[in-house]
């Protein structure tokens, strides 16, 4: 006959969080196009690290200025130089990653005057960068698969606008996924009525160059984390420098990541991964490859 067995409470806990992890599982974004020696876009999904690729920065537009893409030393869009990219954007979207293009960045011109200016701004890029047409694509003719919002400069006024407009291009066939990167202290001077429509899908917010809610501040880190999680949108990223020099401040050892942070912050079902500043700076450090798994 058989012995009866008894399951450990301690065994019961490892299955339920082994459940709660992989129900929140997340996925890594990153932050491409601001160096040349960061290696191929196509490269950098082939490494199979990243859920999310962020093209870095259509940096001018709004206001009736005509609208400039730099993507440093990777091409020249002034020339049709980086129409190759199609052939990248195409192989990345194969293997399941979202490329997304971000308007904004720490330095260029943008702002927008009005509602008709934010209308004006969402037909370009639908045209020239989503399902649209138009006879001077950038990118060549990949569609890409939505829009960032890396606004830290200008003026905080009609990016709301904007994102109605831009979302509302998802009723002809392909969604356009609009994602953030707002700074940690809540509410975001920039986008943080943009984020009152509830339209966004992934917001990764960055936790650094803003030291009172930061990781190192213990409390403010996580009261700012529960703030973000409570608003209405899709995913919340913890976004982190991946390198100690990719940033004033706010960098994360990555087994402090994976051993202090993750277990506590993957307990929100808003959770949806990490995002990175950046690509180059990953390079450097292998980041993203330590906390892969983790994530």
């Amino acid at each position: 006959m058989a012995s009866k067995s008894s399951t450990s409470p301690a065994f019961l806990f490892s299955i339920i969080l082994a459940l709660v992890v992989g129900i929140n599982g997340g996925g890594i974004s990153v932050y491409w196009g601001q160096n040349g020696n960061e290696g191929t876009l196509a490269d950098t999904c082939a490494s199979g690290n990243y859920k999310f690729v962020n093209l870095a920065f259509l940096c001018v537009f709004g206001n009736g200025q005509i609208p400039v893409i730099n993507l440093a030393g990777h091409c020249d869009p002034s020339s049709g130089g980086c129409t190759g990219l199609s052939s990248e954007i195409k192989s990345c979207q194969a293997r399941g990653v979202k490329v997304i293009l971000s308007i904004g960045g720490g330095a260029g011109s943008y702002y927008l005057t009005s509602a008709e200016d934010a209308r004006q701004v969402a037909t370009y890029l639908w045209n020239n960068f989503l399902g649209g047409h138009s006879s001077s694509r950038p990118l060549g003719d990949a569609v890409l698969d939505g829009i960032d919002f890396d606004i830290e400069g200008g003026t905080s006024q009609h990016w709301d606008d904007l994102a109605r407009y831009l979302s509302a291009y998802s009723s002809r066939g392909k969604k356009v996924y609009l994602t953030a990167a707002p700074q940690c202290p809540y509410p975001d001077a920039w986008v943080g009525g943009a984020l009152q429509t509830g339209l966004f899908d992934y917001v990764w917010v960055q936790f650094y160059n803003n030291p009172p809610c930061e990781y190192s501040s213990g409390s403010g880190f996580e009261d700012a984390w529960k703030q973000w999680t409570s608003i209405q949108a899709g995913k919340i990223f913890l976004g982190l420098p991946a390198a100690p020099d990719a940033a004033g401040n706010g960098f994360i050892p990555a087994s402090d990541l994976t051993s202090k942070v993750l277990p506590v912050i993957k307990g929100s079902a808003k959770y949806g991964g990490v995002m990175l500043w950046s690509k180059y700076y990953d390079d450097q450090t292998g980041y993203s490859s330590a906390i892969n798994c983790s994530v």
